[in-house]
C-alpha cells in the first residue's frame, strides 16, 4: 500500500470524477451520479438532484488541475481549496473503514466534501513527494488521468481498455516487423 486506505479511496474517486469529463462524458445524469456513489460511497448528505449533479460536473476541471499539477502548484491548489471552507476535522470510523479523518461535517454539500477529501489526500501525495503517481494516460488517443498505486510504479494507462489497445498495437507492430 502506497498511502492509507482513505487517501487511496479519495484519489480514486477524484480521478474517476475528473476522467468522467473525458469523451464520452460518463457523468451526465442522476443515474451516473448514483453509479459514482456506489463505487465511491461518500457518507453524509447526498441530495441526488440536478443541483448536486451540476456541482459535481463543475468540479471536474478543478480536480483535474489539482491532480496533475506539479508539486508546488498542487500545494497551492490544496491550500486554496482548504481556505474556501470552514473545516471541521474529526476522526470517524464507518463501514469497513477503520479510523480516518473527515474534513467537513456530513451535512455539507457533496461536491464540497469531494473537494476537501481530494485536497486532504493530495496533502499525503505532496508530503511523500509521490506526485508522479498521477499522470496522463500513455495512450496517445487518451487524455484521462492514470493513478498508479502499484508498488513498482508500473501503471501507465488509465484503464484496461487503453492498456489492452496499446498491447495489441505493440504486438501487431512486432509481428509486422518480424
Amino acid at each position: 500500500m502506497v498511502f492509507t486506505d482513505d487517501t487511496e479511496d479519495a484519489l480514486r474517486a477524484a480521478v474517476w470524477l475528473a476522467n468522467s469529463a473525458e469523451d464520452p462524458d460518463t457523468l451526465v445524469d442522476i443515474e451516473d451520479e448514483k453509479t459514482f456513489l456506489q463505487v465511491f460511497p461518500y457518507t453524509g448528505r447526498v441530495d441526488g438532484d440536478t443541483v448536486e449533479l451540476d456541482d459535481l460536473r463543475a468540479l471536474r476541471p478543478r480536480l483535474r488541475a489539482m491532480l496533475l499539477a506539479p508539486r508546488d502548484e498542487m500545494a497551492a491548489h490544496v491550500n486554496a481549496a482548504l481556505a474556501e471552507v470552514r473545516l471541521t476535522p474529526r476522526l470517524v470510523r464507518h463501514g469497513e473503514l477503520d479510523w480516518h479523518l473527515h474534513g467537513l461535517a456530513d451535512e455539507r454539500p457533496l461536491a464540497e466534501r469531494v473537494l476537501v477529501e481530494t485536497a486532504m489526500a493530495l496533502i499525503d501525495v505532496i508530503r511523500t513527494d509521490e506526485g508522479s503517481r498521477l499522470t496522463v494516460c500513455d495512450d496517445a488517443t487518451c487524455q484521462a488521468i492514470a493513478l498508479d498505486l502499484s508498488r513498482n510504479r508500473s501503471k501507465r494507462y488509465c484503464s484496461t481498455s487503453c492498456a489492452n489497445r496499446n498491447a495489441v498495437a505493440a504486438y501487431r507492430a512486432r509481428r509486422a516487423a518480424g
